[in-house]
């Protein structure tokens, strides 16, 4: 046999040797009890908050023009559909009142329109730049105080 053959039964006996070691398929051999290998998959963002995104300070918190620019992106981007015009809520919890399942702090709203939240909150942060979304949420936190435009009448 010449060198390029030899070579190359000799991949193939690796190859199948380390496949035979990776896909055990003798039955009774694992673990009674044992978990299955992590599965990776592609699906996009993952809705809850990110450890890497730390906490900042809203800066237009108190800017009436950005309040003005929030609620014209509360209705571009149809929040409404979900928390109801003026966010006294609908499908989408109320925005609107004192407690909030996932916090009332800035950087709390912040993540749950960028990152998303289970059971319906969809992830924003592939859609809207952080500027955008923390205009959007000194609107949400305009609700209920002087500063709100257009409140309810």
């Amino acid at each position: 046999m010449n060198a390029r053959r030899l070579g190359r039964i000799a991949a193939a006996a690796i190859a199948c040797a380390c496949a035979g070691a990776a896909c055990d398929l003798t039955r009774g051999t694992a673990a009674p009890n044992a978990a299955p290998p992590p599965m990776v998959t592609n699906v996009g963002p993952i809705p809850g908050p990110r450890a890497d995104r730390p906490p900042r300070p809203n800066p237009y918190r108190n800017d009436k023009v950005a309040i003005g620019q929030g609620r014209q992106l509360f209705t571009r981007m149809n929040c409404a559909g979900c928390h109801g015009d003026h966010g006294g809520g609908g499908m989408g919890p109320s925005l609107r009142d004192v407690d909030w399942l996932f916090g009332a702090a800035d950087a709390q709203v912040f993540s749950s329109i960028a990152e998303g939240r289970g059971h319906g909150m969809p992830s924003w942060g592939a859609k809207m730049n952080d500027d955008d979304i923390w205009k959007l949420v000194a609107y949400i936190k305009s609700f209920r105080t002087r500063d709100e435009v257009q409140p309810p009448s």
